[in-house]
């Protein structure tokens, strides 16, 4: 269920995403397409997001059903987004090799060049992802062989993609915006990344998947927005032994997420990729309102910050 009105609980307060989608391109905007885990929940879609920037947008991670996500704010379907038509999806980021992060990388390279993207698709992420992108192009190889050698009317070059393996540093720029990548700490994961998207009037981090880090909370320090994932301290309680090793190894908790937020003081903190575990939300707040007295939002499918 959205929350869609102000909470003040002592000295916390939760900021509620917008309901009504504005679409303002004269600053920058962080849309949550997808906020769910490996989890099958029909409320909350695969792992995605945009950064949207005068009219331009960026993406990160592509998991199940992005682009229908992504359509469901653009102007070809009544929303305010003209940078999410399909077409417009041109340049994206992935955090890791996660399968709930990248099983909508398919649907990202093909559905947007059915529905006229011209322009490669440019995708930087983790070591594997050139990889992972040729393997796909490969299973798909008679469907792109089909469009453009059949009767429908597909262009030769918006299937194509410019995968780019990234290290630490900044990795991309344009007229527009900054990026800059860093490694998280995802347990056994050797290469898992947070994006820091730096532009004219707004900084926004991006976690990625992961567990407690120093590096994260330098690079997050101070700003506008820090997107972070995380799980249910009393779930966790619940949880058998095994899955307790692998999840404090791999993720963070309400109360390591809000040691976290005391240390980098962002000006507003984004939960996504949220483990409940049969919490409620009003008791994933508390749990955080318990150690970080600053600005809140349960992030929810389709909003827009």
């Amino acid at each position: 269920m959205k929350l869609s009105v102000h909470f003040l609980l002592s000295v916390f307060i939760l900021i509620s995403p917008s309901v009504l989608y504005p679409a303002d391109h004269n600053k920058t905007q962080l849309i949550l397409l997808g906020t769910g885990t490996p989890n099958a929940d029909p409320s909350r879609s695969g792992p995605a997001l945009a950064i949207s920037v005068a009219g331009r947008s960026y993406i990160v991670d592509f998991g199940p059903g992005i682009v229908r996500q992504a359509a469901a704010l653009s102007s070809n379907r009544g929303g305010p987004f003209e940078s999410l038509n399909p077409k417009n999806l041109k340049v994206a980021f992935l955090t890791h090799l996660h399968s709930d992060h990248t099983t909508g990388y398919p649907d990202l390279i093909l559905t947007p060049w059915v529905l006229e993207r011209s322009d490669p698709l440019k995708v930087f992420g983790p070591k594997g992802i050139k990889n992972m992108t040729t393997k796909i192009l490969e299973a798909y190889k008679t469907d792109i062989d089909y469009r453009i050698d059949g009767l429908e009317p597909a262009n030769e070059s918006g299937w194509k993609v410019e995968a780019v393996e990234v290290n630490e540093g900044a990795i991309y720029k344009d007229e527009l915006i900054e990026v800059i990548a860093f490694k998280v700490n995802h347990g056994t994961w050797e290469n898992a990344y947070g994006y820091k998207f730096i532009t004219e009037d707004k900084t926004i981090v991006v976690s990625g998947d992961t567990a407690p880090s120093e590096k994260l909370i330098e690079i997050s320090s101070g700003a506008d927005i820090l997107v972070h994932e995380v799980y249910s301290q009393s779930g966790f309680n619940r949880r058998n032994e095994v899955w307790q090793r692998y999840h404090a190894s791999h993720h963070t908790s309400t109360i390591e997420l809000a040691e976290i937020a005391n240390k980098a003081k962002p000006k507003l903190l984004v939960l996504t990729h949220i483990l409940f575990w049969g919490s409620t939300e009003e008791e994933i707040l508390k749990e955080i309102q318990s150690v970080y007295p600053g600005e809140v939002s349960i992030g929810e499918d389709l909003s827009v910050y």
